[in-house]
């Protein structure tokens, strides 16, 4: 045994090719089962597609790297539930595309935040966060409020979200424009964070 095992050990093709099926098989292990569980892939009752005008804070969100800070993803750990809500659930992000989950947090998790504060606290937090938190470390992000959102590019994204599976109706999409018109990104951004977790279980 130990001779075939130092046989293994010296040649590397045979070692990679050891590997990669040992890879393989851990995942087929993990994707198979999720292949057959409805659930995990159904969205929760009432989550629908971002509305054009989510969306498109959406986008602003994932640009401006809000992720590399605040995660999504309440974990089933007590003192998570305690803090911020029941924990997540692979149907809540049923439409994310990608999902913000993610396990970094110098600030906050998200994932409940949505009428957790008033869309002008979030004016204000967005533009300086120390004129509500002295002591944070975000930074602010002023130029959202002078930015608008570009109508004819949330149109055009929800139209590859409909080919990707997204149930969004031509309706929808023709409408993106006036959803959006007049609009800032800050507004979108707004918008966004107010729509995190209002479908979520309640309870811890």
């Amino acid at each position: 045994m130990s001779h075939a095992h130092e046989k293994v050990e010296k040649n590397i093709t045979l070692m990679a090719i050891l590997i990669a099926v040992a890879v393989s098989f851990g995942g087929i292990a993990e994707i198979v089962p999720l292949m057959f569980q409805a659930e995990a892939i159904k969205p929760l009752p009432g989550v629908k597609p971002y509305p054009a005008l989510e969306l498109a804070g959406r986008e602003v969100y994932i640009r401006e790297g809000c992720y590399n800070c605040h995660s999504q993803m309440v974990r089933t750990l007590r003192f998570e539930t305690e803090r911020y809500g029941h924990y997540s659930l692979a149907g809540e992000s049923v439409y994310d595309r990608p999902f913000q989950w993610g396990s970094k947090r110098t600030g906050p998790d998200l994932a409940r935040v949505g009428g957790r504060y008033s869309d002008d606290w979030h004016r204000v937090h967005l533009n300086n966060p120390r004129d509500l938190v002295p002591e944070s470390n975000m930074p602010g992000f002023p130029w959202l409020a002078d930015a608008t959102v570009d109508g004819a590019l949330v149109k055009k994204k929800m139209q590859a979200l409909r080919t990707l599976g997204d149930p969004y109706t031509q309706a929808d999409i023709d409408g993106a424009n006036a959803a959006v018109e007049g609009k800032t990104e800050l507004d979108a951004v707004v918008a966004y964070l107010q729509g995190l977790g209002k479908h979520a279980p309640r309870g811890g």
